[in-house]
């Protein structure tokens, strides 16, 4: 380890010492301000230091981890979201009565995990990194002791969890017998190979159990049964930071294991991703039709996304790496945006999660209806936001390589989409009823942070929406270095 090292592990250096002071600072003295305040210093601390990073790119640190432009983008867009969840929790737990403080604690220790995800570069820091995510969301989803909904969700998270890491190890074990490597470049290289001596039954067998692993926590099918429950009974930040930080940073080490520069995905993995992204689609948009409430509705359609990124995953190319960064971007700012409208409007003891607490919405709070709708039309897929030119980057990337079959099932998944979402939105636009309830949600005035964090990710939505050229060409450059 020298300085150059030193510089470029900055950002997980920081994030790592912000929760080990946060964490004496809680032993020393409860404070829900001052733990927020640790927190939100030690994420913008961190991101700062992204740029001092990028002095000294690339460089390997160890034979764990690659710190080039590629995992700081990727660093970069999990440390925004995780400001934004804050954004949203700190009013979300100043209502309840739970500790406050250890939430940033473990929001900060999961997101440290998930940056090296983005990092890694062989399957010690890959499992290691899960595991520092997977524990400290445990505890997360639990979080509402009180609530059974939510002790039956991490209860339900845990055992399947924990499942699915014991299976991914015993996939990397296969694969280091098979191949006599740890590292994810090399494997992903030999499995590519067409009759090459990669593809022996040890190989293939642990390719299959590690993407069981993996498609465990991006929630594609046929591991989806989870994401309902847990997404119905965490805590909406909670929920927040599951669907954005947790799957960004796993999407972006599959990313850099099975990018092919010069063409699609061949071989065993194409087979098998293929049918996970189809069945995805199709499953997450057509469960998503009989569901009333909003949480488990972005649960489904989180499914049917994952499927649309991973046909940009299966295009490769020129195109599927930056594609499936631009999607997810506009994914990650888009649901960041849903959830945190509904955290705002949550009271102390309810959280406003049925279609039904959204009706009228718009004659009461226009400002939130409005982001509220750009969010789902964002979803959709409709014109002029973000989601819109995610969709047409993946369909150029899939149509490059044609994948005609996955670019098909995309079409015909999205147009089911479009029913749920404008379930919500009828019911948003509809005249209001006077409920005379506490749940009524002209009782609950919108906090100044959530207001600020709401309006950025709206603007964000748009701008993507309208003028991509800043962003896909970042995003152009970093991703030569998976090539």
């Amino acid at each position: 380890m020298n300085a150059a090292d030193f510089a470029v592990l900055l950002p997980l250096l920081i994030m790592s010492a912000t929760a080990v002071i946060l964490m004496i600072a809680i032993a020393i003295r409860r404070s829900h301000v001052a733990a927020a305040v640790i927190s939100f210093t030690g994420v913008a601390a961190s991101f700062g230091s992204l740029l001092f990073a990028a002095s000294a790119v690339p460089r390997q640190v160890t034979r764990l981890l690659v710190l080039d432009s590629y995992s700081l983008l990727y660093m970069a867009i999990l440390l925004c979201a995780t400001a934004f969840v804050f954004s949203f929790g700190y009013d979300y737990l100043k209502r309840r009565q739970e500790h406050r403080e250890e939430f940033y604690l473990l929001v900060l220790l999961a997101t440290t995990g998930a940056m090296v995800l983005v990092a890694s570069r062989h399957f010690a820091s890959f499992f290691l990194g899960l595991e520092l995510l997977s524990v400290a969301l445990y505890a997360l989803i639990s979080y509402a002791r009180t609530e059974s909904a939510s002790i039956e969700a991490g209860i339900k998270y845990l055992i399947l969890a924990a499942s699915s890491s014991s299976v991914l190890l015993f996939g990397l074990a296969l694969i280091y017998a098979g191949s006599g490597s740890m590292e994810l470049s090399q494997f992903a290289a030999g499995m590519n190979r067409t009759g090459g001596p990669a593809n022996t039954f040890p190989l293939l067998a642990g390719l299959m159990l590690v993407l069981t692993g993996v498609g465990f926590k991006l929630a594609v099918v046929p591991f989806h049964l989870w994401i309902p429950d847990v997404y119905e009974g965490a805590p909406l930040p909670v929920t927040a930071f599951i669907a954005t930080v947790s799957k960004g940073g796993m999407f972006a080490l599959l990313l850099r294991w099975f990018h092919v520069h010069d063409a699609g995905l061949t071989g065993t993995p194409e087979l098998v991703l293929s049918i996970i992204a189809i069945a995805s689609m199709l499953t997450g948009n057509l469960l998503a039709l009989t569901q009333t409430n909003v949480k488990r509705i972005l649960a489904y359609s989180s499914i049917a996304h994952m499927g649309y990124l991973l046909v940009a995953l299966l295009a490769g190319g020129a195109l599927g790496a930056p594609a499936a960064t631009y999607y997810l971007t506009a994914y990650l700012a888009t649901i960041l945006g849903a959830f945190g409208i509904m955290t705002a409007m949550s009271g102390s003891q309810w959280e406003a999660a049925s279609i039904d607490d959204y009706r009228g919405l718009f004659w009461r709070r226009p400002f939130v209806a409005g982001a509220f709708t750009t969010m789902l039309l964002s979803l959709a897929g409709i014109p002029l936001t973000a989601g819109f030119l995610g969709k047409f980057y993946v369909i150029a990337a899939g149509a490059s390589q044609s994948r005609w079959l996955l670019l098909f099932t995309l079409v015909v998944s999205s147009t089911i989409g479009l029913f749920y979402y404008l379930r919500i939105l009828v019911a948003m636009y509809a005249p209001p009823e006077d409920s005379g309830l506490e749940r009524d949600s002209r009782t609950l005035p919108l906090p100044l942070p959530a207001t600020l964090a709401l309006t950025a990710l709206t603007g964000l939505v748009f701008l993507l929406g309208v003028y991509p050229t800043p962003l896909w060409n970042a995003i152009i450059a970093v991703t030569r270095d998976l090539g």
